[in-house]
Order: structure tokens, then C-alpha cells, then sequence
């Protein structure tokens, strides 16, 4: 009989809490926001350069990125991203993986050279020699895993080619037109090209 009313008041309390929500139903401390109680993806075995493990999701609402650099007038390269499922962690954002979240980490070349926690950034000249390069930004959870689509990074890559112009303007750039395509992964190896672009 004393288990009955010890459910019963477990039930009260429940409801006093503001129905199964206060039960442990798994909804997290953001106001409107959904965080599942269960780990999201699944971890592969494949991993990025660091051994950071990737953490497969479904394509149909996984997390998209598309890159698109330009050369800078006053110097370097300004980074585009168009994001789509996903939004960036501020800084002090809990060791976590959560749906959709977390930072891009830009690479030149396959080196890591920025952590993105907004859409644009600034790539300094000195970080893209002459010559062609690979830009690539590749998107992250917050406890440091790779978002994966199909056993793929999500990531996009964009070519950039960096020559030196007459002395009387000193440095500058310029950019060959392979941005990524809006809302496309493009996996390394593989950098998307506009139609017509030169090799």
C-alpha cells in the first residue's frame, strides 16, 4: 500500500512540475529548445586529421554548409558560410553534442588554421602563399566530434588562387571562381567549381 501512495505523490509532483516535462522527458534547460536525452548520431570509427571521431546524422535534416572566399581589397581573404540545420555555439557552450550546434573549424590545405563561432571571418594574407589553395570549412558539435552525412564530413571546400600584383599596389589577391555551391556539402578531395571555371 505504501508504494501506491509514494507513486501517487511521485505523479503530483510530476504535475506540479508542469506535466511530463518535469519528469525527466528530456527537454533541456533552453527556453523552446529540445535536447534529446539520447546521444544524437551515431559515432563511426572514421576521423578527421586531429582523431576526432565523426558522429554520423540522417541527410534529411542534417547539417549543410557552403563556403564562398574572396579576396579582401585591404588585404587577406573574407570567408562566406551559408549554414543550413545548424547553428553556431557561443563560446563557453557545454562539452556536448546537440543537434545542429556547434563551430566550424576553417583549414587551408588541410591545416587548421580558425574556429568559427559566426557565419564570416577574416583569413590573413600570410596564412595563403602564392599559388592555388584549398579553403575548407568543416562543422562540428560541441564535445568536438565531426557532423557526418553518409560517412562523409560535412564540409565545404572553395579554391583560391593568391598571385602578387605590381609593385605600386604591394599584395594582393586574386580569387579563382570555385566557391562551393549554397547549401551543398562537398567532401574533400572533391571542391566544387563554378561552370566554366579554369583548372
Amino acid at each position: 500500500m505504501s508504494w501506491k501512495r509514494g507513486l501517487l505523490a511521485a505523479l503530483a509532483v510530476c504535475a506540479l512540475l508542469g506535466g511530463p516535462a518535469g519528469c525527466g522527458s528530456g527537454d533541456g534547460p533552453g527556453r523552446g529548445e529540445r535536447v534529446s536525452a539520447s546521444p544524437v548520431g551515431t559515432l563511426l570509427d572514421g576521423t578527421d586529421e586531429g582523431g576526432r571521431h565523426y558522429r554520423e546524422v540522417d541527410q534529411k535534416n542534417g547539417p549543410e554548409v557552403a563556403i564562398e572566399v574572396l579576396p579582401d581589397p585591404r588585404g587577406g581573404w573574407d570567408v562566406h558560410l551559408s549554414v543550413r540545420h545548424f547553428r553556431f555555439s557561443p563560446a563557453g557552450a557545454g562539452a556536448r553534442a546537440v543537434a545542429g550546434r556547434g563551430v566550424a573549424r576553417l583549414y587551408v590545405d588541410g591545416r587548421a588554421v580558425a574556429t568559427l563561432r559566426t557565419a564570416r571571418h577574416h583569413l590573413a594574407g600570410d596564412l595563403v602563399p602564392r599559388g592555388t589553395h584549398h579553403v575548407t570549412a568543416r562543422l562540428y558539435a560541441d564535445d568536438r566530434t565531426v557532423w557526418a552525412v553518409r560517412g562523409k564530413p560535412v564540409e565545404s571546400t572553395a579554391d583560391i588562387t593568391a598571385s602578387v600584383s605590381p609593385p605600386t599596389h604591394g599584395a594582393a589577391a586574386t580569387r579563382t571562381p570555385a566557391a562551393a555551391s549554397a547549401y551543398r556539402p562537398v567532401r574533400r578531395g572533391a571542391p566544387a567549381a563554378a561552370p566554366g571555371a579554369a583548372p
